[in-house]
């Protein structure tokens, strides 16, 4: 029997894009099964040469992974494309373990993916080597996506909005509407870093967002008292609720429906078509008020993490 070529990882030159597209992907997951390819950013894309690495025997690609980061980020935010040839699960493994780079896992999947063998034999493959490769299964996540064929949901008008230029009651808001949070990641960073740390890590990302501050709003009651926050947003993709959080004195009346009406309404007033947004499956309250808000869910994701750092 011939011995397989032995396995090369390595990551790939501003010359050789098409040794990623090389590797055969029925397109059931990921990136590929919502219509989205591969390029490099000096020929159009979204990707950098160094960030993507590919494992391969011979001259044949088994296994690859591709890591994502705005233009300006020093590292990579985001593990966007990880797969693997069939058979080919442990080098995938051990390119993940071999690329220097680190960052979330976000597994693609299309709604009700576990009806569906096929796409939940693909799903299992890619989640159980980057399991194997020492990431860990976080939370599963809903994805919507509101058009203007959603119909735009009409103002409650219970609360009254408006925008705060002062950080540190922007900070001090969002730090109560943690407390008690179902969201799986600020859990995460509460338990790892500390209420402080947690909050400087949410403050970073809503910052890193390319939209303006001045967009942040807060909600107050007809009396005055401060009800919660609702952040419209751009992510690099496109507009998208950046944030809605109800303060824990101010929960059980429903106003995260009214914080992410009036989300909807400001992004929309600045030219949105699309707004994209997302929360976790198990956050039922908040996956209520999408739903009653009129976002269809468009999309599931896998979100898995890598160890922290330190």
């Amino acid at each position: 029997m011939t011995e397989p070529a032995a396995l090369v990882v390595r990551p790939l030159t501003e010359h050789d894009a098409a040794l990623f597209t090389s590797l055969p992907s029925p397109g059931l997951v990921g990136r590929e099964a919502f219509g989205q390819s591969y390029g490099f950013v000096h020929e159009g894309g979204e990707y950098r040469p160094e960030w993507t690495w590919v494992a391969l025997r011979g001259d044949r690609v088994v296994a690859r992974a591709a890591w994502w980061g705005a233009p300006d980020d020093e590292a990579p935010v985001a593990l966007d494309w990880f797969d693997f040839a069939e058979g080919e699960q442990e080098a995938a493994v051990q390119l993940l373990r071999t690329a220097p780079l680190r960052a979330e896992y976000s597994l693609m999947v299309p709604p009700g993916w576990r009806d569906r063998p096929d796409v939940r034999a693909a799903a299992d493959a890619r989640t159980a080597a980057a399991v194997a490769a020492g990431m860990r299964p976080l939370v599963e996540r809903f994805r919507y996506e509101w058009t203007p064929a959603c119909g735009l949901p009409e103002r409650p008008g219970r609360l009254e909005f408006s925008p705060e230029p002062d950080d540190g009651l922007i900070r001090d808001v969002v730090r109560r509407t943690h407390v008690g949070t179902l969201d799986a990641h600020d859990r995460r960073n509460l338990a790892e870093l500390g209420p402080e740390g947690a909050l400087d890590a949410f403050m970073g990302v809503l910052g890193w967002l390319p939209s303006p501050r001045a967009w942040w709003k807060l909600a107050r009651t007809p009396g005055g008292e401060i009800a919660g926050i609702q952040i419209p947003a751009r992510n690099p993709g496109g507009p998208c609720v950046g944030y809605v959080g109800v303060v824990p004195e101010h929960r059980g009346h429903g106003y995260a429906y009214d914080l992410l009406v009036e989300c909807t309404h400001d992004l929309v007033a600045e030219g949105a078509e699309r707004i994209a947004a997302s929360t976790d499956q198990g956050n039922t309250p908040m996956a209520a008020t999408f739903a009653k808000a009129g976002y269809p869910v468009v999309q599931e994701r896998i979100d898995l993490v890598p160890p922290r750092a330190g």
